[in-house]
C-alpha cells in the first residue's frame, strides 16, 4: 500500500460511535502527525475522522451557514453587526468578507485532506478499506458541491457554462488551490457526480451503513438527488431520490418527535441522513449557530438577548404569516416567540422594529441551549426533491402526493392539503406549490435562496430588518443579480494569477 503524509488536524472527542460498518467502537481522540504515513487501517480509519473534523471546523460549519442562509427571505437581521454576517444578509458582498475566506479555505482543506486517503486506497482494497475511500470521495464531493453553490452561478444560467470554482482532483493537496484556475460550474458539478457515484459504490449502505455523522451508500445517493435537482436532470434526481426513500433505513418524524426534531441524539434521529455532529464537550456557546438565533434557557424558554445567545436573527415576518396560516401546522415549534406577559417583544434597534421570532433549529441538542449538531441531508429533502421534479416533467398529482406526504406530517388535514383543482384555483402552478413547501418545510436550513435562484425566482424582502433603507423595507434580490454569489477571497486571488474574480 502506498504511503502518503497528511496535515496535523486537532480533534475534539466527537463521540464513542458504534460503526456498524467496522463491527468496533471507535473513539477519536488525537490525530496522526503530518510526518507519520498512512500505512495500516487504523491510521486511515483516524485519518478519516480527523477530515470529517475538518469540516466541523467554525470556518466551514458556521460561515458556510451565513453565506448560505442568511440571504434569504425566511430570516431578518433585527440588528446592525459588527461581524461580516452582516454583508452575507445585505447582499452587501465584499472580495474582504471574512467569511467566504474562512470557508473558502477549509472546504479545500477538507478535499485535500480527503485526496491524501484516496490516493492510498485501491478500488480492489478490502470492504473496510473500500468503505473508508467512498466516505473520502463523498466528502470531497460535498465540499466542492458547497463550493460551487456559493461562488458559482446557479447551474441552469448559461447550461453551466459559467465560471465556478478550482477542482482538487486525485493527487492534489489542498496547497493546489494557489494554482488552479476556475472549472466551469458544469465541470465541477460532473467531478461530483463521479465522486459520488463511485463513493456509493465503494460505500456499504442498508443495516450496513454507518450512523448519520458518517458518510453511507445512502447518504451519496441523497447528495447525487440533490445535484440532479439544481442540474435540472429530474429522472435521475427523482431515481435516486426513490434509492433513498426505498432503502428502509429513514422514518419521516411524526408528532411530539418531529416538533422536537433538532433536540435530540443526533445518531437516534431516524430522518436525519447526514449531519455534522457535535457533542456535548462541544457547545461553542455565543460562538455557536443557534447563539445567533435564539437566547433563553435549557428548556427552550425564550429570553431576553444575551441571557444564553446573541439572538438577533430571527424568522421573518414574511415566513411566521405563511406558517400561521394553520396554527397547528407542527412547524411552529421551531419558531419561539420572545414575550414577556404574554407580549410579543420586538427589537428596537432598527426602524420599523423587529418582531423577534427565536429560531431554536440550532439550539436545545440534549438540553443544551447552544448545541446542534447541524443536519446536511434528511428524508424530507427526498420527498420534495421528487416532488419538484416530478413537477417540471408534468408529473403534477405526483408532485402534490409527496408534498402531501409532508403536510399531513405536519398535522395538516382537509382543506389544508393540495389538489390539483385547489392549486389552479389560487392561480399558482404546481412547481410554485412545490417550492412553498421547501421553504417551509426547509427553513434556515440554508436551501431557500439558491431554491429561488435556481429556478429563476426573485428573491424578495418586505417585512422589517437590516436591509430596510430610508424606511423603505422592500428588497427584491433578482436571480441574475451579481450579488446572488459571493466574490472569491482577495487573499485567494492575490496569491493565484489564474483565479478569476465574480463581478
Amino acid at each position: 500500500m502506498k504511503s502518503i503524509n497528511i496535515p496535523s488536524v486537532f480533534i475534539i472527542a466527537i463521540a464513542t460511535l458504534s460503526l456498524a460498518a467496522c463491527r468496533k467502537t471507535f473513539v477519536p481522540s488525537t490525530a496522526i502527525d503530518e510526518n507519520s504515513a498512512l500505512s495500516n487501517a487504523g491510521d486511515i480509519e483516524t485519518a478519516t475522522v480527523g477530515t470529517y473534523a475538518l469540516f466541523k471546523n467554525e470556518g466551514y460549519v458556521r460561515s458556510g451557514h451565513f453565506l448560505s442562509e442568511y440571504p434569504t427571505d425566511e430570516i431578518a437581521q433585527g440588528q446592525n453587526s459588527s461581524d461580516d454576517l452582516t454583508r452575507a444578509y445585505r447582499y452587501t458582498h465584499l472580495v474582504t468578507s471574512s467569511h467566504p475566506e474562512l470557508f473558502w479555505g477549509q472546504a479545500y482543506k477538507a478535499a485535500g485532506a480527503a485526496n491524501r486517503i484516496i490516493e492510498v486506497i485501491k478500488d480492489d482494497a478490502t470492504d473496510d478499506l473500500r468503505q473508508l475511500k467512498g466516505e473520502n470521495l463523498y466528502i470531497r464531493a460535498m465540499m466542492h458541491f458547497n463550493l460551487v453553490r456559493i461562488f458559482g452561478r446557479p447551474y441552469p444560467q448559461n447550461d453551466g457554462n459559467n465560471p465556478g470554482v478550482p477542482v482538487l482532483k486525485d493527487g492534489l493537496s489542498d496547497s493546489a488551490k494557489a494554482t488552479l484556475p476556475r472549472s466551469t460550474v458544469k465541470e465541477v458539478y460532473d467531478f461530483v457526480i463521479d465522486d459520488l457515484l463511485k463513493a456509493a459504490d465503494l460505500m456499504r449502505g442498508g443495516s450496513q451503513g454507518k450512523p448519520n455523522p458518517f458518510a453511507s451508500k445512502e447518504v451519496a445517493y441523497a447528495l447525487l438527488s440533490r445535484v440532479y435537482l439544481y442540474k435540472e436532470e429530474n429522472d435521475k434526481a427523482i431515481e435516486y431520490a426513490d434509492k433513498v426513500i426505498s432503502s428502509g433505513r429513514y422514518n419521516l418524524l411524526t408528532g411530539s418527535a418531529y416538533a422536537n426534531y433538532f433536540r435530540g441524539v443526533p445518531e437516534g434521529n431516524e430522518e436525519t441522513i447526514f449531519c455534522i455532529r457535535h457533542t456535548k464537550t462541544e457547545d461553542r456557546g455565543f460562538s455557536s449557530i443557534g447563539s445567533m438565533y435564539f437566547s433563553g434557557d435549557a428548556s427552550g424558554n425564550a429570553q431576553s438577548q444575551a441571557y444564553s445567545g446573541w439572538g438577533e436573527i430571527y424568522a421573518s415576518l414574511k415566513y411566521v404569516d405563511s406558517l400561521n396560516k394553520y396554527p397547528e401546522d407542527l412547524r411552529n415549534s421551531f419558531i419561539s416567540p420572545y414575550k414577556q406577559n404574554g407580549i410579543l417583544q420586538y427589537n428596537t434597534k432598527l426602524t420599523p422594529n423587529t418582531p423577534m421570532y427565536y429560531i431554536n433549529k440550532y439550539s436545545l441538542q440534549e438540553g443544551i441551549v447552544n448545541l446542534s449538531s447541524p443536519v446536511y441531508m434528511r428524508l424530507a429533502e427526498m420527498y420534495l426533491i421528487r416532488a419538484e421534479a416530478n413537477a417540471k416533467l408534468g408529473n403534477e398529482q405526483l408532485a402534490l402526493d409527496d408534498v402531501n406526504v409532508l403536510r399531513t406530517r405536519a398535522g395538516l388535514s382537509g382543506a389544508a392539503l393540495h389538489s390539483l383543482a385547489s392549486v389552479a384555483a389560487s392561480g399558482r402552478t404546481i412547481l410554485d406549490a412545490v417550492l412553498d413547501e421547501r421553504w417551509l418545510e426547509l427553513a434556515f436550513e440554508g436551501h431557500r435562496a439558491y431554491d429561488l435562484f435556481r429556478n429563476n425566482k426573485p428573491l424578495v424582502r418586505n417585512y422589517p430588518g437590516s436591509q430596510v433603507v430610508n424606511g423603505n423595507v422592500n428588497q427584491t434580490v433578482q436571480p441574475t443579480d451579481n450579488r446572488v454569489i459571493f466574490f472569491i477571497p482577495r487573499n485567494e486571488i492575490n496569491k493565484n494569477p489564474n483565479l478569476t474574480q465574480n463581478p
